[in-house]
């Protein structure tokens, strides 16, 4: 239906989820097909976000197709090379990676909010609880998860209030961050679940991440440069 008929449909890699994702082949173009069954998944809030950020400037695959009661969405091909894979490969390109890593998030941050829920105090203790709930029962600990609870309260206070609210992409690291052929721009990938909130979250989500260790001079550096541009404290 929307002109890939008889086209190669080999599997990719998914993610933490119901979604399982393709690459499309059809003679010398590919695209991306995204299978997110209902009631499982819903594509909405990923087109809703791709289409504020690419109204933005920003390189978020733009939607080729879509059939939203099976849960099918044709998306833009960015190809394989991801920033960790790359930065590991070639350490020389790291810093010019992470520069521009930040640097997008300092774009973002100049704009109003996507219009998405939120980042409230709930949402960060649901998130938070998965510890208490999930964890500590697994391996055996008895969690005191009212004083857990109220941990989290006198921390998050100061970080839920007096603050610019921007557009928090809540998966921001090197492994969702592709380098597009051809182009200086970053494209971005799994935003779907973004809300309003704290303009630290991302950064932390970048320099500290769980998955790849950042050198503590650049991290250092990129902090600087973010505090310098947005006048951050």
């Amino acid at each position: 239906a929307n002109g890939w008929g008889g086209a190669q449909i080999r599997p990719l890699a998914g993610d933490a989820s119901f979604r399982r994702y393709f690459r499309i082949v059809q003679h010398d173009r590919s695209a991306v097909l995204m299978d997110a069954p209902p009631p499982h998944e819903d594509p909405r809030p990923f087109l809703h976000v791709a289409r504020w950020l690419t109204g933005r400037g920003f390189a978020a695959p733009a939607i080729l197709g879509e059939d939203l009661a099976r849960g099918m969405v044709l998306l833009e091909d960015f190809g394989d090379a991801r920033m960790r894979e790359t930065a590991d490969a070639a350490p020389e390109s790291e810093l010019r990676l992470y520069e521009a890593a930040v640097d997008l998030l300092i774009r973002l941050h100049a704009h109003e909010s996507a219009p998405v829920a939120p980042y409230d105090a709930e949402t960060y203790h649901r998130e938070a609880g998965l510890f208490t709930e999930w964890y500590c029962p697994a391996v055996g600990i008895a969690a005191d998860a009212q004083g857990y609870r109220a941990a989290w309260d006198a921390v998050l206070a100061p970080l839920l209030e007096g603050h610019t609210q921007v557009t928090v992409l809540r998966d921001y690291h090197a492994e969702n961050i592709m380098l597009i052929e051809g182009s200086e721009t970053l494209g971005l990938l799994d935003f779907q679940d973004a809300l309003a909130g704290h303009p630290a979250y991302d950064l932390v989500s970048l320099l500290q991440a769980a998955r790849r260790d950042v050198p503590a001079e650049l991290e250092t550096a990129r902090l600087d440069r973010y505090k310098r541009s947005t006048g951050a404290g």
